[in-house]
C-alpha cells in the first residue's frame, strides 16, 4: 500500500541548489555568497596599530598618533583595508540600498570576530550602531550601521541596543573639515537615551568604516562619562588615515 500519492513532475531539492558569488557570479563552495578565491583577494587588513588599526609596516606597534594621545575608545576591530572591492561594496550598501552585499561583509565580520572571541578577545555586553541624524535617515531609508549591528548580534551571541544612542544633531560631512573643525562639529551631535545602562558595562560601537576616529572617539566619551568601563569600535574597514587627538 503506497502511502504517498504519485507525483510525476520534478521535485524541487533545496539541497541542490546553487548559491553564486556576489562579486564574481561563480558558484561558491562556502557557506556565504563568496567563492574562496574572491574572499582571498579581499584588502585582509595585516600589521595595524594595536589601538586604532591604521595600517602600520610591523605588527604588534602603536601609530604615533595613539601613543602620544590614547583615544578613548580601548581598541578598533576591522577586517579590511578601505581599498577595492570593499570601498565598492560599501558604498553600494549605503548608498544603493544593495543589503545582500551589507549582509555578506556583516557575517564575513562576524566570523572574524568570532575568532578573535575564541583566541581570548574580551566579549563586550552589547552592540551599539552609530546613530543617523533624523534627516539622513529618511533621506537614505536605513542605517546601514543599525543592520550591520543585527548581523552581528544573533551569529555572536550580543545584544544589540539600536536607540541607547541618539544622533541629535545633523552635521556636515566629515571628510571635508579640519580636525579641529570635526571635533568641534561632533560635541554636541550625540546624546543618550534614557533607556540606557551603561554603568560598568563593555560597549562596541558598530559602524562600517573608521576614517579619522572623530566620532568614535566622541561617542566612546560619552559612554565612558556615563559609567562605561570600556569601549571597543567594530566596522568592516579601516582606511589609511591616523586617528584624530583625543
Amino acid at each position: 500500500m503506497r502511502c504517498q500519492p504519485r507525483y510525476e513532475d520534478q521535485v524541487y531539492i533545496w539541497l541542490k541548489n546553487k548559491q553564486f558569488c556576489l562579486l564574481c557570479g561563480d558558484t561558491t563552495d562556502t557557506p556565504q555568497p563568496i567563492c574562496t578565491p574572491c574572499e582571498a583577494d579581499l584588502p585582509w587588513l595585516g600589521d595595524q596599530c594595536s589601538v586604532c588599526a591604521l595600517p602600520l609596516p610591523m605588527a604588534g606597534l602603536r601609530c604615533g598618533q595613539c601613543a602620544a594621545q590614547p583615544p578613548a575608545f580601548e581598541r578598533v576591530l576591522a577586517p579590511w583595508a578601505y581599498d577595492f572591492p570593499v570601498d565598492s561594496l560599501i558604498t553600494r550598501f549605503k548608498h544603493q540600498a544593495k543589503w545582500p552585499l551589507g549582509r555578506l561583509m556583516g557575517e564575513l565580520l562576524a566570523q572574524s570576530l568570532q575568532h578573535q572571541f575564541d583566541e581570548g578577545l574580551e566579549r563586550p555586553d552589547a552592540l551599539l550602531p552609530v546613530p543617523l541624524a533624523a534627516p539622513r535617515l529618511r533621506q537614505r531609508g536605513f542605517n546601514q550601521a543599525a543592520l550591520l549591528a543585527r548581523w552581528l548580534s544573533q551569529p555572536l551571541g550580543l545584544a544589540c541596543e539600536e536607540h541607547w544612542l541618539r544622533r541629535v544633531q545633523d552635521t556636515p560631512a566629515q571628510q571635508a573639515l579640519d580636525a579641529k573643525a570635526r571635533r568641534q562639529n561632533l560635541l554636541r551631535a550625540f546624546a543618550l537615551s534614557p533607556e540606557a545602562q551603561l554603568r560598568n558595562r563593555h560597549l562596541a560601537l558598530v559602524d562600517d568604516v573608521l576614517t579619522t576616529g572623530a566620532t568614535a572617539q566622541a561617542l566612546a566619551r560619552l559612554l565612558l562619562e556615563a559609567g562605561a568601563a570600556r569601549v571597543d569600535v567594530y566596522c568592516l574597514a579601516r582606511t589609511p588615515k591616523a586617528a584624530e587627538p583625543a
